[in-house]
């Protein structure tokens, strides 16, 4: 379980993998639908939308980013990117309320894509939550190490250097772990220095 002090501090890795997001909404499309497999309605436009989520209640909740998909300015799909370092029993009762928010405001369906760098934080975020409403749970699009594919294709990285970043934080263990940095090395180098510098 995480502690209050890991919970109240914003990592440089939650952070990096956040604007690798807000930097190129439209990774959040591609993971949904070549690393889970979802069938995403047609778009044409991939927008960082507010992440906030006020109600009548002094609580906030701010998720750490919202991706729209739209097709000729109107939203077709709303995707709301938490990304999970370590387990956070509060966010399996901010979550539905990130989605059911967004889906008012927008007026569009809403999924819940989680990135995880580790095993254990992917299956504790994989766990249906339960609304209460009969037939009614939250089942978390959770995207961890076994669903990011390991990039050793420089061609592959420089085309997403996002995807490679990914790749070298959830598959540092991994055999292939020599190329997987070539690969991102060799992505870094294509990209401008603003981009490179977000990245590392």
């Amino acid at each position: 379980m995480v502690t209050d002090s890991v919970r109240a501090m914003p990592s440089g890795l939650h952070e990096a993998l956040v604007e690798m997001f807000r930097w190129r909404p439209s990774l959040a499309a591609e993971l949904l639908t070549d690393a889970l497999g979802m069938n995403l309605p047609v778009f044409e436009h991939a927008r960082v939308e507010s992440g906030e989520f006020t109600d009548l209640t002094p609580t906030e909740y701010r998720a750490d980013t919202v991706v729209v998909l739209t097709t000729a300015g109107t939203p077709v799909l709303a995707a709301v990117v938490e990304v999970q370092l370590g387990q956070d029993r509060d966010k399996r009762w901010s979550w539905p309320v990130y989605l059911t928010t967004l889906r008012a405001r927008l007026r569009c369906p809403a999924v819940l894509l989680v990135i995880c760098v580790d095993k254990a934080t992917a299956a504790w975020a994989s766990t249906p939550i339960e609304l209460g409403h009969p037939g009614t749970r939250l089942c978390p699009l959770v995207l961890g190490p076994d669903r990011v594919p390991i990039v050793t294709d420089t061609a592959t990285a420089g085309r997403t250097p996002e995807l490679a970043v990914l790749s070298a934080m959830t598959h540092g263990a991994d055999p292939a772990r020599s190329d997987v940095l070539d690969a991102l090395l060799g992505a870094l180098a294509t990209v401008d220095e603003e981009h490179a510098m977000l990245l590392l």
